[in-house]
């Protein structure tokens, strides 16, 4: 659930015309319930959002949403609760999948301390989820690109201008995972302008773009199951 004293929280906004019953139910505490017992996920209040809903035309679905910490070391704890909670609850486990995330995986990712977002590929392969970057994630498809400057109080993350790209924070670090049975990608978009384009090697946030991750967007195709022949 929310955390209204945090300056961050997962979101989930659903069109009404698309899920006319809003959200049905939530199943965050569900999901945190299944972290691995005895091991500490660092998860905060507010950084996990799952939902149940339907479609106008009846399909249930789970939505969820999950804000990673700053090595990604829980993303993939978060995302093994999630999909246990799923196949182990008989009334979810034919809901159909949507989980926009805040991964913060890295490209070169130091072993034991942050999350590489190769090896978060196949982990997530081993569910039978797939990405709106496919089953394996370029490393090179960045979608943060942020370094500090001196005029903010953590004076040992600051870099000069000239160091932004060697000591800032340039990463593939988001994702949006479903079945691989469930969608095809019609089309997925990065933003970083506010005006759905990328500008690749270009820091943010600036005056325009508020934010320090680029915004992803996916259209998804439902895939029609294939009819038994006669």
């Amino acid at each position: 659930s929310m955390d209204g004293a945090r300056d961050q929280n997962s979101v989930i906004l659903l069109k009404k015309t698309t899920f006319p019953r809003g959200i049905i139910s939530e199943i965050s505490a569900q999901v945190e319930g299944n972290f691995p017992p005895g091991e500490k996920v660092p998860v905060d209040r507010g950084d996990v959002l799952a939902v149940t809903t339907a479609s106008e035309d009846g399909i249930p679905f789970v939505v969820a949403s999950f804000h990673g910490d700053t090595n990604g070391m829980a993303t993939k704890p978060v995302l093994d609760a999630l999909m246990k909670t799923m196949n182990s609850d008989p009334q979810l486990i034919s809901h159909k999948l949507v989980f926009g995330l805040d991964a913060n995986t890295y490209e070169n990712a130091v072993a034991g301390e942050q999350q590489s977002v190769v090896d978060f590929g196949k982990f997530y392969q081993t569910f039978g989820l797939t990405s709106c970057w496919g089953d394996t994630p370029d490393p090179k498809n960045y979608t943060t690109y942020n370094a500090r400057t001196y005029l903010q109080t953590q004076l040992n993350k600051a870099c000069k201008k000239s160091e932004q790209r060697e000591k800032g924070d340039v990463n593939p670090k988001d994702f949006i995972l479903f079945r691989k049975g469930d969608f095809k990608v019609e089309k997925t978009w990065k933003d970083n302008t506010g005006e759905k384009t990328y500008t690749e090697d270009s820091a943010f946030p600036t005056l325009d773009f508020p934010s320090d991750h680029g915004l992803l967007s996916t259209i998804l195709e439902p895939i029609k199951p294939k009819s038994d022949k006669v």
